[in-house]
């Protein structure tokens, strides 16, 4: 469980898995690009791909939101 709670190898997650390949686009974005123009011709496996290369960036949000609202629930000492 700590490995999914670690910045950076949940960076170094987004920045390979996520991105791969890398050549001619990022594979995600050329996913995410199939799907807001309106996802003719996808299949389940484009979706299961889609989780797959996108599951990275959903830890990398987690990580964020989760010490955001950590900083914004520590008390502050205004001495």
């Amino acid at each position: 469980m700590e490995l999914i709670n670690d910045w950076r190898i949940v960076a170094l997650l987004c920045l390979t898995l996520g991105l791969a390949p890398f050549v001619p686009e990022p594979h995600l974005l050329g996913k995410i690009r199939w799907i807001a123009g309106g996802e003719n011709g996808m299949e389940m496996k484009d979706y299961f791909d889609v989780l797959l290369h996108g599951f990275p960036f959903i830890l990398l949000l987690r990580i964020i939101i989760l010490k955001l609202k950590k900083s914004s629930t520590e008390p502050t000492s205004d001495q």
